[in-house]
């Protein structure tokens, strides 16, 4: 085969369909790459304390590679919740709080801490974005409520414990992953046995 030939094989082979995937998957990777850098960057200090350059700074970028991505601030951070709200749903699953739910829950916090945070801690502060955690908080709600219900007699400490439990054991994850996440493998335990404490009282 002359090298003419083995050239022309070569383009058949890259060709053009190929040449696209590679520059979507390059596109994708690039994507990536921002919403770890501004998941970090806005989880040091919140949405309004962060500006895009600190985001491009974080992620050895320019400020104009940010914006072939996303279109703005606002943008870029929606995209960060959503993000970590996918993860989070992925890693917890089902809608029933068994003895798998919380230990999924620190699996999830502990994989990804910085959006952990950026969700339950930040966003929740945030008006422009309060919707997304009020609608996790709903169904967090919900969820406790009708798997609660086959404990606790329905009633006023029945919606007590189910408005306490979410918010308890969210809070529980983020104070142990502020404390530098100790004793992983018993961790769930500790916060499954407050999580009791609070369904005994009611």
């Amino acid at each position: 085969m002359s090298k003419p030939e083995a050239g022309e094989s070569h383009h058949r082979a890259v060709g053009a369909v190929p040449a696209q995937r590679v520059r979507r998957m390059r596109r994708a990777e690039r994507r990536a790459q921002i919403l770890d850098a501004a998941t970090r960057a806005f989880a040091r200090a919140g949405y309004a304390g962060t500006g895009l350059d600190d985001i491009a700074a974080e992620a050895e970028l320019t400020r104009a590679m940010l914006y072939r991505h996303f279109d703005s601030k606002a943008d870029l951070y929606r995209a960060v919740l959503d993000r970590a709200c996918t993860r989070l749903a992925e890693a917890t699953g089902a809608d029933d709080f068994d003895e798998s739910a919380i230990p999924a829950l620190l699996h999830a916090a502990t994989a990804d801490p910085d959006g952990f945070k950026l969700l339950f801690h930040y966003a929740a502060r945030e008006p422009d974005f309060r919707d997304l955690i009020d609608s996790i908080t709903a169904a967090s709600r919900e969820i406790a409520r009708r798997n609660l219900a086959r404990q606790i007699p329905e009633g006023h400490w029945l919606d007590w414990a189910a408005n306490l439990i979410p918010a308890f054991t969210l809070e529980a994850v983020i104070a142990w992953l502020d404390a530098g996440q100790p004793d992983p493998e018993r961790a769930a335990d500790r916060i499954t046995a407050a999580v009791h404490g609070v369904m005994a009282a009611a």
